[in-house]
């Protein structure tokens, strides 16, 4: 199965000039904890979660209004393409232990988003295989992490 048949689309971005207040605004419009960080010809560059938000704010002890996006944003991204398969998404996710990862189109732009949520009802719907890749990629995410680490 591709990533491309069971991504969240279209993609959500803000981008990295954009205030931090602008992308959790966003958020909660959408009803998700993550979007993808563009540039001025939308590639993506970043991607910034609530989490990353929240600990802005009280890092940078400033309303969120006045702190960039750039500023909190992860910019080690792992994207994949629309074509590739849901394995190669699981992989990167258990891999570097992250939930959520931008789907991008030839251009680098971003045009979807596959999550852990997307693959969990994949694999409720379809009582496929990819209940075992789910299982291990859930494993594999909620090992602890080297604090150093930043990711999506």
């Amino acid at each position: 199965m591709r990533v491309d048949e069971i991504m969240s689309k279209p993609a959500l971005t803000c981008h990295a000039q954009e205030t931090l207040n602008i992308a959790a605004h966003k958020m909660w419009e959408a009803d998700c904890g993550a979007i993808a960080v563009i540039n001025d010809e939308g590639k993506l560059v970043g991607m910034v979660t609530d989490r990353d938000i929240c600990m802005a704010g009280l890092m940078q002890n400033l309303p969120l209004s006045e702190i960039p996006v750039h500023i909190a944003m992860a910019r080690q991204v792992y994207a994949v393409t629309p074509q590739q398969t849901i394995e190669d998404a699981e992989r990167l996710m258990a891999t570097h232990q992250i939930r959520r990862i931008p789907v991008v189109g030839p251009d680098g732009k971003p045009v979807g988003l596959i999550s852990v949520n997307d693959l969990a009802r994949e694999a409720v719907r379809s009582q496929s295989k990819l209940r075992g890749g789910l299982l291990h990629t859930l494993a594999q995410i909620c090992h602890p992490r080297d604090p150093s680490q930043k990711a999506a």
